[in-house]
């Protein structure tokens, strides 16, 4: 019998558990035995007290999550393929083609304008407590290591100090917050903070309001992500917030007008409102007059992000993105998450990564083909180190500029941040504290970005920034290193011949030869030299 590729009525992502952890049913993930009298550990005995309160994840607003579903194919699936003969974008000798030496900056966009140091970028990150919290050290950090930022969905609109006139957005204090930490630590021209908008953000006018107001360069239309096919949510605990965003036009569950809504709860009935987003409804003019409108408004460069939708949709963002000459389209696949979204959707819906970025090569590929216009791609879904990166980068080649990151760099940020209060608190952990007690001695990158930065501006830098910084370094090192042991030494030399295929599924889903076909015809005519 195959094994589940999902876990079904138990995860730590909504605080369940089975009651016969050892002995589980895998359809439906109940225990074998379900007792009369058991209190209800599992996601059904949840459901049967708290409801819809166990659609998502918990506990909202201090964590990232991602799904548990195990794909039938994933970038595991796939092996690097190196070499011992020759150097691409370097002089092949030996002194000089040293890993140090590869050149992993990238640039894109019309006129290839826009100038990456490291190829990732932090798609979409927004209104969720998770990314404002951790703002500072995602912001820092990313603009100090020349990469890019996205501001995601709802910003504006959750900003209680935002001044709104006539429906339409004309000061803030968190959007304008967000920007500035970015611009205010850019270094010569590397990176880019990107602005994002979805139905409600277009109505408040969010992006014209950041390109005439904030100069922010580059925005993005979002047609959805990876892990949900539903606009965005959070969770409110706070009545007269609840009340003042559903003043503002959102979708808010339940009524926090209402007076039994009310009644309820203040008697503590429920601790939450939930707020939804609307979804959007993507049509061909609409998405032509939208472009037009942001390039009108000051737009030097127009971003598209789609999520894990059915294969249709993939093919009109490829095809829009061409027609209408958006300068990047990023492709994100199922499973992923930085928010709220639905526990369940997010195991069960959409394409998963590989799937969905294999098509989105077959797509692009066509359109090159027939020498149209192909936008730059970045792919997302799950990405965390270096060897996930060179997969992506290959599998997508020459196409694939990027790949977004979230959950991972989320994670780096709250650590740093974490050891920063440690530091502060004079509580460094003792497994922390072998490396020493300040932050120049724990964070390895510390002296040099101190030797770049000056001393006054790198006692500025907050230990969250530390923390996405060094991870970023990590990544750039380790990338470097792949990138040398297949001897290219830019990006632009890496090719789907890099990859080979580990599975017969993997290669026929991909396109990637399956690893013992590799170098087949070069194979036979070395032996019969």
């Amino acid at each position: 019998m195959p094994p589940s590729f999902s876990r079904v009525n138990s995860s730590a992502a909504t605080l369940t558990k089975n009651r016969t952890e050892g002995s589980v049913t895998p359809a439906s993930g109940m225990c074998v035995t379900c007792v009369d009298g058991c209190i209800g550990m599992c996601e059904i005995g949840k459901s049967a007290y708290r409801g819809h309160e166990v659609i998502y994840p918990q506990p909202f607003g201090v964590i990232t999550t991602a799904s548990e579903k195990v794909y039938p194919v994933d970038y595991s699936h796939f092996s690097i393929m190196g070499t011992a003969v020759g150097a691409q974008g370097i002089e092949a000798d030996s002194d000089k083609a040293i890993f140090p030496a590869v050149d992993i900056g990238v640039t894109f966009g019309h006129d290839d304008g826009i100038k990456f140091r490291q190829p990732w970028v932090i798609p979409g990150i927004g209104s969720t407590n998770i990314a404002k919290n951790n703002w500072e050290g995602l912001a820092i950090g990313s603009a100090l290591a020349g990469t890019g930022l996205t501001i995601g969905e709802n910003v504006v609109g959750m900003d209680p100090e935002s001044v709104i006139k006539d429906g339409r957005v004309v000061d803030t204090v968190d959007l304008k917050r967000r920007v500035r930490l970015f611009t205010d630590h850019q270094r010569d021209g590397y990176g880019a903070i990107i602005v994002q908008a979805n139905v409600e953000d277009t109505r408040l006018g969010v992006q014209e309001y950041a390109i005439e107001k904030l100069g922010v360069q580059v925005v993005e239309l979002k047609w959805g992500q990876g892990a949900k096919d539903i606009g965005g949510e959070v969770k409110i605990t706070d009545l007269k917030k609840a009340q003042f965003l559903y003043k503002r036009g959102y979708v808010v569950l339940p009524n926090p007008t209402d007076p039994d809504v009310i009644k309820a709860f203040e008697k503590g009935a429920f601790k939450e409102f939930e707020r939804h987003s609307r979804i959007g409804m993507v049509e061909e003019e609409s998405f032509a007059k939208r472009a037009e409108d942001l390039r009108k408004a000051g737009a030097k460069y127009i971003f598209l992000k789609t999520g894990a939708y059915r294969p249709a949709d993939l093919a009109r963002a490829v095809a829009y993105s061409s027609k209408y000459k958006i300068d990047l389209l990023t492709v994100d696949g199922a499973g992923g998450g930085t928010g709220m979204s639905p526990w369940r959707m997010m195991n069960e819906w959409g394409m998963p990564p590989v799937e969905l970025h294999s098509l989105l090569y077959e797509y692009t590929k066509h359109m090159a083909d027939k020498g149209k216009h192909v936008p730059a791609l970045a792919l997302a879904g799950g990405f965390t180190f270096e060897d996930q990166i060179f997969k992506g980068l290959a599998l997508g080649a020459p196409y694939v500029k990027l790949i977004g990151m979230a959950r991972s760099p989320i994670a780096a940020a709250m650590v740093g941040k974490t050891i920063g209060r440690t530091i502060d608190e004079n509580r460094v952990p003792v497994y922390i504290e072998r490396f020493g007690n300040s932050k120049d001695d724990i964070f390895v990158t510390a002296s040099d970005l101190r030797k770049e930065l000056g001393d006054e501006e790198f006692e500025k830098v907050p230990t969250g920034a530390l923390g996405l910084y060094t991870y970023y370094e990590r990544l750039a090192q380790g990338l470097k290193q792949l990138m040398c042991g297949s001897r290219k030494f830019t990006l632009s030399h890496i090719t789907r011949d890099d990859l080979a295929a580990l599975t017969r599924d993997a290669a026929n889903i991909s396109g990637i030869s399956y690893v013992t076909d590799v170098d087949r015809d070069e194979v036979s005519s070395i032996l019969d030299g």
